[in-house]
């Protein structure tokens, strides 16, 4: 009897496919513990409180191989764009410099944030045809819900 050895199944790789399906301009529907992350990030009393009574939009494109993101509301626009893996200087809405690198993990586009010795987590991913945004830092968690504008 001759036996044959195959290699073990793997899963595929998230792609730029993963991020193509993020992509569009999605509306804020649905916000909780908004205010809880804001604090967490050391965030004036003032801007928390403008920004939670902000309602943006996420632009999602992706250029080329680098997935773009913009957050737009009547108060401020930020945008980055970054290459997978590879860590960048970004500005916050919020003023926060940081230290940051965007990869993608289990078909969500996740982002890590560094400064001052502190770090959060921001992931993006489809659930339910709505993208839901994941904010997190220390064991603050903040989610966010958004739906597609046509």
């Amino acid at each position: 009897m001759v036996y044959t050895i195959l290699p073990a199944p793997t899963l595929p790789a998230p792609t730029l496919a993963t991020i193509q399906q993020l992509e569009g301009r999605w509306r804020l529907v649905d916000s909780k513990g908004f205010d809880d992350y804001m604090k967490e990030l050391g965030v004036g009393l003032t801007r928390q409180k403008m920004d939670t009574m902000a309602k943006p939009d996420c632009v999602l494109t992706l250029e080329g191989q680098e997935p773009n993101i913009k957050t737009e509301s009547t108060l401020k626009t930020t945008q980055f764009s970054c290459t997978l893996g590879e860590k960048f200087e970004e500005t916050t809405n919020d003023g926060r410099k940081t230290q940051t690198v965007c990869d993608l993990v289990d078909g969500a586009l996740v982002q890590h944030q560094e400064w001052d010795g502190k770090e959060s987590t921001i992931t993006r991913k489809l659930k339910d045809g709505k993208l839901l945004v994941e904010c997190v830092m220390n064991n603050v968690t903040c989610t966010r819900v958004y739906e597609k504008v046509d």
